[in-house]
């Protein structure tokens, strides 16, 4: 236990730091032309796309209002029913992934399983499929099976399903969910993109616009908690009462994970003058999967080193960054006054224009659970990360995020959840001109998922011709005759277990 210097603005400030290396960083398993609407309203929908406040809407929006439950610390799920008779499973919602994949053989950490041999309508298809996350894997099989969403779009409908037969730190003791629904394309889908994703096929056979949002609120409540914050995933289209203000819309530059462009950060206003690369290296993503704000270890030192210039606290433990440990205040002291705002601007659909969305402490700086009866404890809600910008949970809270994958857009807007004591804890502002910026900040060395698959191909490829030759020269006679031995055998892993991070 360590303990910080008071802040002149906090005289009856408790400043304790305590171990929580349960609630350390990453992913808890659970992760544009400016298009401003008119004062009167939200911009008419692009074809193909549906508002509830339209008379003639196809589907009923407001029954998915408040469809989900949950929280940034374990994550956000939706109630679903699989198989004939139903079974009933809560499934984590994750824009991260793109299998669905729930528990099919009892586990520890799960209070329910689909058991496939209670369902009349379930067919196997015998292919086995792994996933692999940073922290936990999962293997199971693929099938087929029918599945029916409560407070969604009506009907059943076939789906393919992986059950969950073996798994590593997936499932984590206390959750609340039994598998989950991945949301990205089908590139990412395992054990191929042949594999349709549960959204795909709500597309083709429900014949829904092929859109859906999401809001998640939990802003200001304390993280692993009771789990009964409320949330709405919408398929098919937008909800206007899930959003205030305007919708602001970022292209999505590659259609695997939701990846976006990163232009800067700014803490307090103050530009961290990175270059707009180093946003991205190597890819920002859009992901309800993980907990946190990950930033890129160069853009994370800078954004901490920010917060502690412009906050009221300048001495603070390297603990609370990195997420080893907790800062704990009274009860009757609120430590968000003495942080900074912290600003991600994205680049805007005409590409010379930005916009922010802005995040108050009360998103990134999250209460737990009190020690003892006086304390309130928190936890940083940005981590580092080594391989991608990840706009998790953390931030998500403070909007409506739309995913448009007709357009091929991700849209911001303000939540109406995202407001403590009446007031916003988000924001969002704009256009900005980005004459002084990169016309193009993503690097077009990055090495994506579909071109390491091809490199994989080729290198197998290579080595079974040699292989091959190998083999002819050991059946020819010679003088001088190599014994070939394991040893010799090229493995190439990453053709067989592909290792997606979060």
């Amino acid at each position: 236990m360590g303990s910080c210097p008071p802040a002149p603005r906090l005289p009856l400030l408790v400043l304790v730091l305590v171990l929580a290396g349960w609630a350390g960083p990453g992913r808890a398993r659970f992760s544009l032309p400016l298009r401003v609407s008119p004062p009167s309203g939200p911009p008419p929908p692009p074809a193909g796309l549906a508002l509830a406040a339209e008379p003639a809407a196809a589907f009923n929006f407001w029954a998915m209002v408040d469809n989900l439950q949950g929280d940034a610390g374990r994550g956000y799920y939706l109630e679903m029913l699989l198989g004939s008779p139903p079974q009933q499973l809560n499934i984590l919602v994750d824009t991260g992934s793109s299998n669905f994949a729930v528990a099919g053989a009892p586990n520890p950490d799960v209070t329910s399983y689909f058991n496939t041999e209670k369902s009349s309508t379930y067919t196997s298809q015998g292919i086995d499929v792994t996933v692999k996350y940073t922290q936990g894997s999962w293997t199971g099989v693929l099938g087929k099976d029918f599945v029916t969403i409560p407070k969604g779009i009506n009907g059943s409908y076939l789906i393919n399903i992986a059950t969950i037969l073996e798994s590593e730190n997936f499932f984590l003791p206390g959750v609340k969910w039994h598998g989950i629904l991945g949301l990205a394309y089908d590139v990412l889908a395992k054990p191929s993109k042949s594999v349709e994703t549960f959204f795909d096929s709500l597309v083709r056979v429900a014949e829904i616009p092929n859109i859906f949002s999401l809001q998640m609120c939990g802003a200001g409540l304390p993280v692993s908690g009771s789990g009964t914050n409320g949330g709405s995933l919408v398929m098919g289209g937008i909800e206007p009462s899930l959003y205030k203000g305007d919708i602001w819309y970022t292209p999505i530059k590659e259609e695997w994970y939701y990846q976006v462009e990163i232009l800067k950060l700014e803490v307090e206003g103050q530009n961290l003058d990175l270059d707009c690369r180093e946003y991205n290296a190597d890819k920002a993503i859009v992901d309800s999967g993980t907990t946190l704000l990950r930033l890129p270890q160069k853009v994370f030192t800078a954004v901490v080193e920010a917060i502690i210039r412009t906050s009221s606290i300048q001495e603070f433990s390297s603990g609370f960054w990195t997420g080893s440990q907790l800062a704990c205040w009274d009860k009757t002291e609120k430590p968000w006054s003495l942080f900074p705002k912290i600003s991600i601007y994205l680049r805007d659909e005409n590409s010379s224009r930005s916009f922010r969305i802005t995040i108050l402490p009360q998103l990134y700086i999250q209460p737990i659970l009190g020690i003892g009866q006086n304390l309130e404890c928190y936890r940083f809600g940005i981590s580092s990360s080594t391989n991608a910008l990840v706009i998790g949970a953390t931030v998500m809270e403070g909007f409506y995020v739309i995913f448009d994958r007709v357009q091929k857009r991700v849209g911001f807007a303000v939540s109406p959840c995202a407001e403590i004591g009446g007031s916003p804890v988000s924001e969002i502002e704009g256009p900005f001109s980005t004459a002084d910026i990169a016309s193009n900040c993503i690097s077009t060395g990055t090495f994506h998922e579909p071109l390491l698959w091809i490199a994989s191909y080729v290198l197998m490829s290579i080595c079974g011709i040699t292989l091959l030759v190998l083999i002819i020269l050991l059946l020819l006679p010679s003088r001088c005759k190599h014994r070939y031995t394991n040893n010799d055998v090229v493995n190439d892993e990453s053709s067989l277990v592909h290792h997606r991070w979060k």
